[in-house]
């Protein structure tokens, strides 16, 4: 897996202070996208054991709230079994810390995808730059939606997800 940046103390990409993993690679390569140069998913360094001290490291302090996968598309084909692998490590060492997941993919196509049991949050959809809304809340266009995963997965088949409380259309 590669990787673009990791941010430190951020608030846009989730609720409270973050640590964000921009991974590499992206299928949808949406009109308008935010971070064009993530598409590549060779593009950018390989995630190692130095990447994943530096996350941990943030993921240790008490101010921080949990860890927001970004990019690119962390559920790129190139990308998915290792998030799963660092999620499943972060949610054991740090049960305490949320996990937010972005991605391009709808709800209704990964909810049944292994890793979802690490995610809290996942905000799915393509950026649609026709629906673009400044004023909203952790997401980019009007499509997309801020999912509580936990309840979402105890749904049945065919059920909306339930939405974050704090996603505002």
């Amino acid at each position: 897996m590669h990787y673009h940046n990791i941010t430190k103390d951020d608030m846009l990409n989730g609720d409270g202070l973050r640590v964000v993993l921009w991974v590499s690679g992206c299928l949808h390569k949406c009109k308008g996208c935010q971070n064009p140069i993530t598409w590549e998913s060779e593009e950018g360094l390989l995630f190692d054991q130095t990447a994943k001290a530096e996350i941990f490291d943030q993921l240790g302090k008490s101010y921080i709230s949990g860890i927001t996968f970004s990019g690119g598309d962390p559920l790129h084909p190139s990308n998915v079994s290792e998030v799963e692998i660092l999620m499943k490590e972060i949610k054991e060492t740090f049960p305490g810390k949320t996990i937010w997941l972005y991605t391009g993919s709808l709800w209704e196509h990964i909810k049944g995808l292994s890793l979802m049991q690490y995610v809290d949050v996942c905000v799915d959809g393509p950026f649609v730059e026709e629906l673009f809304d400044s004023k909203l809340l952790w997401k980019g266009s009007r499509n997309q939606r801020v999912i509580d995963v936990p309840a979402s997965l105890l749904l049945g088949e065919g059920e909306e997800p339930i939405l974050h409380a704090k996603d505002y259309f």
